[in-house]
């Protein structure tokens, strides 16, 4: 049975899975291990007798990858508006010098593109001894002399795009997790970000059930009320 939960309170023993996820936030290292740690818990929870309720409750977690969904011309084109943008501020005048924009989706092309501009910008001595400017600058040229291989910023192979609602979208991942009614967590899993919901409570079940859990009812909100699972 699947019933509605509005709020969800972590366990402060939320922690321990941080010990096993990357900084970088890919993909989990190593889920065994994680399995292990949550089992330990659960078991010396239920030998203290603080883990009482005979019901879990599940939700997802919604994590960020570091790395964005950009294409290799995104970073140089990111750091050239930004740079336009510092100067007009100053010399609204300079539009009419700098060099036409690239409207192609090519890498050379743009990058060709902020090197003329950076030619214009340190002409202009005065310009450049502004702060605001000066840093603008030296994050355009970074980017620019950089290789391709720190250009590219969709690097994780792992993330997809999840949506948390029907018109918000993140890229990233997503950590699954079931809990007593102590808060205590009993199972988890972490999937890519486009996974839903549904489709991870058997297996939150089972891994809870593994742990020492006795399920007889499971509390959590519409995203896991799928066929088979009310059934």
């Amino acid at each position: 049975m699947v019933e509605q939960q509005q709020n969800l309170v972590l366990s402060p023993y939320m922690e321990i899975y941080e010990l096993v996820v990357p900084k970088d936030n890919l993909l989990l290292k190593d889920m065994n291990l994680l399995d292990m740690l949550i089992t330990k818990t659960v078991r010396i929870a239920l030998e203290k007798g603080i883990i009482k309720s005979k019901s879990i409750i599940v939700d997802a977690t919604h994590t960020r990858s570091r790395y964005n969904q950009k294409t290799p011309r995104q970073a140089p084109l990111e750091q050239s508006k930004k740079m336009r943008r510092a100067v007009y501020e100053i010399d609204g005048t300079m539009k009419e010098q700098f060099p036409n924009k690239n409207t192609e989706d090519s890498l050379e092309k743009e990058l060709a593109y902020c090197h003329a501009l950076l030619s214009v910008i340190k002409e202009k001595a005065e310009l450049c001894s502004y702060p605001k400017v000066r840093e603008k600058l030296n994050l355009l040229e970074e980017s620019v002399n950089d290789d391709l291989e720190h250009i590219e910023t969709s690097r994780d192979a792992d993330a997809k795009t999840g949506h948390k609602t029907a018109d918000s979208s993140f890229f990233g991942y997503k950590t699954h997790i079931a809990m007593s009614g102590e808060r205590i967590i009993t199972a988890a899993t972490v999937t890519s970000g486009e996974k839903t919901d549904g489709k991870e409570l058997p297996e939150l079940v089972r891994k809870s059930r593994e742990a020492g859990m006795e399920v007889e009812m499971v509390i959590g909100d519409t995203a896991y009320s799928e066929q088979k699972n009310i059934g």
